[in-house]
């Protein structure tokens, strides 16, 4: 009664891949390197083909066993949590952008979950291929978990988050911030009327506070109280909203 998260490596063949989706919840193929170039560089016995192919017999097999389970109920179940990849961040000289791409592409698939980001911590000090750093910053590892938040939940998408010409996040103001800060003539925002899409863009209110005021103001007007009674993290979020024509930021000019 348990979760199984099951990893397969690059080259698996199908008929392994088969069986072992039969057994777990989540499987996984880890991408590594960002862009094939560099996984050519770090990893020569490496090849995005041999990453590539066995997601294909995964994503096959949670869509066949889907398809099968409309039909017959009994029907065995394939991964039916999905699958998942996992990037390192910092070995290579890709850009947030780079990898934000990627991670957007890859949730393009109807079967992939989760992209998860991990910062590169030298453990080889001999190999002069492996870039001389201590370790990734921390930073920079959060900073794409939440534009990944961003991309899975809010309605965002990378060019919104980030551009060419700066291709990197902000390390001093998360990404959700960042835009709203880039953005002030999208705001205020007036949280009895907006709808659910603009509520989430703004800081302080998450998806399940905007799910949250979209139902509490069928009811009532909504005021300070009563958000901050839903949760809402108003002190960041008074800035980039009125209540019933109220504003109550201040140091902040808008245009609109």
């Amino acid at each position: 009664n348990g979760y199984i998260h099951l990893k397969s490596i690059p080259g698996a063949s199908r008929e392994l891949v088969a069986e072992a989706g039969r057994y777990a919840d989540r499987m996984s193929v880890n991408i590594e390197i960002p862009t094939e170039r560099n996984l050519q560089l770090l990893a020569p016995d490496k090849n995005y083909e041999s990453i590539y192919r066995p997601m294909s017999y995964i994503q096959q097999g949670v869509l066949q066993s889907a398809e099968e389970r409309t039909r017959f109920r009994h029907a065995p179940r394939f991964a039916p949590a999905g699958q998942s990849t996992q990037m390192i961040v910092g070995a290579t000289d890709e850009s947030d952008r780079d990898i934000l791409l990627l991670s957007s592409a890859l949730y393009g698939r109807p079967t992939m979950k989760r992209v998860y980001y991990s910062g590169f911590i030298p453990v080889n000090p001999y190999d002069k291929r492996l870039p001389a750093l201590d370790k990734a910053p921390l930073v920079r590892e959060n900073r794409l978990y939440q534009a990944d938040w961003l991309l899975r939940f809010y309605g965002f998408n990378v060019s919104e988050i980030i551009d060419e010409e700066n291709p990197f996040l902000a390390p001093d103001v998360d990404p959700k911030a960042n835009w709203a800060l880039n953005h002030l003539d999208f705001f205020p925002v007036e949280v009895n009327s907006a709808p659910l899409e603009a509520l989430l863009r703004v800081p302080g209110i998450g998806v399940r506070g905007a799910k949250l005021i979209c139902r509490a103001r069928r009811q009532s007007t909504l005021g300070e109280a009563e958000l901050r009674k839903l949760g809402i993290a108003y002190k960041r979020a008074r800035f980039f909203v009125t209540c019933d024509g109220r504003y109550a930021g201040s140091g902040v000019a808008f245009t609109r």
